[in-house]
């Protein structure tokens, strides 16, 4: 029998093994960080330096996609040296070292860079990090797992638009419509201190798992040689599926603009964030947990219907108070999927192969956004702010037909 993958004689917490609990941690940490940084960028793109909503998209598109190719190739090296701790370390030393220079930024295109710096930090890092959990649990726990971790890491974003909440009300007031730069500044600075923590208790408090390595053998004795394909026709079919739902689903920056396009008061704007995070944080433990007793595909889809609905929502929202439920529920929708998006890649690979995996998970994810993006801020610019969101309600209907029909779950 195979014994449970986890790191022996460690304190476990909430009934997980340490890792998992620690990698939470520095998710939380490095999350408080990027959202007093980053989640205000398109505010700062327009209302500071006067960029196009075009060109916002293409940042945030751009962003995506270079984090997505870092995390396919992160991915695959992790498994070729069988290391997960190194690459998420670099990954996030290199993300924590760019984000500071956002208070020296005076043009999108220094924005940009800096982004693209981060992005490529966590690139480097996710799809090791993702296996490395993945690693330190069972397959009946690996729901459990996957949703701790996303509780947390939502946890430091709600943290930090607390942050960035105060800082705006300390700095312009309860009144001010448009994000000024001295308040982003003060974020920057107070973003930075959190993102070095984090790189502290993944070097000190992580441990790489010692994977054991065991031939299989069959009935007679006989060694079973490793199939020559690491991944079957459902992986793929699954990334398939995921890149439809991810060319309408594009940057959350979005959502941002269109809750200021109804005159939503700044500190409000961000409020709306920190509702956003409380709901995914409570909900993705839960919800990680069903996933491992009702199967994957279910909580998926319905997930992705919860999703459709917000988008049409913000197509239609015409008051404020609309804009606070439609963020309220969006959380819930990313409580929902992400956890057991990400367990639902482990239960279809082999353990040897999911750092491969992830990255190829991720890195379809991250490639799609910038598509995405570049659509949602031509149609938000040709059109109206609620073509954007028509487009990827109906894309994400689709994308539920797909799950349905063409991805199996797996039986045990």
């Amino acid at each position: 029998m195979t014994q449970p993958e986890s790191v022996n004689g460690r304190k476990k917490f909430f009934g997980m093994n340490a890792n998992v609990f620690f990698l939470g941690l520095v998710s939380l940490l490095t999350d408080v960080s990027s959202e007093l940084i980053f989640t205000l960028v398109p505010l700062f793109l327009e209302n500071v330096l006067g960029v196009k909503t075009s060109i916002v998209g293409f940042i945030g598109g751009l962003s995506d996609s270079t984090d997505a190719i870092f995390r396919i190739i992160s991915g695959w090296f992790s498994d070729k040296i069988g290391k997960r701790k190194v690459l998420a370390g670099a990954g996030y030393t290199l993300s924590n070292l760019v984000k500071p220079l956002m208070y020296f930024a005076s043009s999108w295109g220094a924005v940009a860079g800096i982004r693209f710096g981060d992005r490529i930090g966590k690139g480097v890092r996710t799809s090791s990090r993702d296996a490395l959990i993945a690693d330190s649990v069972t397959q009946e726990q690996r729901g459990r797992g996957f949703g701790l971790h996303r509780a947390m890491d939502t946890s430091g974003a709600f943290i930090g638009l607390l942050g960035a909440a105060l800082i705006i009300y300390l700095v312009q007031g309860t009144g001010a419509n448009l994000l000024a730069k001295e308040s982003y500044r003060w974020m920057v600075i107070a973003g930075t201190i959190p993102g070095l923590l984090a790189v502290v208790v993944l070097v000190t408090l992580v441990r790489e798992r010692k994977k054991e390595k065991v031939t299989p053998v069959d009935g007679k004795g006989v060694p079973i040689l490793p199939a020559k394909t690491a991944f079957d026709k459902r992986f793929y079919v699954f990334l398939a599926v995921m890149a439809l739902f991810t060319l309408g689903n594009s940057s959350d920056f979005f959502l941002i603009l269109r809750a200021q396009n109804e005159q939503t008061p700044l500190i409000q704007v961000v409020l709306m964030l920190v509702l956003f995070n409380f709901t995914y944080s409570l909900i993705s433990l839960p919800m990680g947990i069903l996933s491992d007793k009702l199967g994957r595909r279910r909580v998926i889809t319905f997930g992705w219907l919860v999703y459709a609905l917000v988008y049409f929502g913000f197509a239609l929202a015409s008051h404020i108070w609309q804009i606070w439920i439609l963020f309220a529920v969006y959380g819930i929708y990313y409580g929902i999927v992400e956890g057991a998006a990400k367990a639902f890649v482990a239960d279809m690979v082999p353990a040897e192969k999911r750092g491969t995996a992830y990255g190829w998970f991720n890195g379809v994810v991250g490639i799609m956004a910038l598509p995405a993006s570049l659509i949602a801020g031509w149609m938000w610019d040709a059109f109206s702010p609620a073509s954007t969101f028509y487009f990827g309600a109906a894309l994400a209907f689709l994308a539920m037909l797909g799950i349905l029909f063409f991805v199996k779950e797996r039986t045990k």
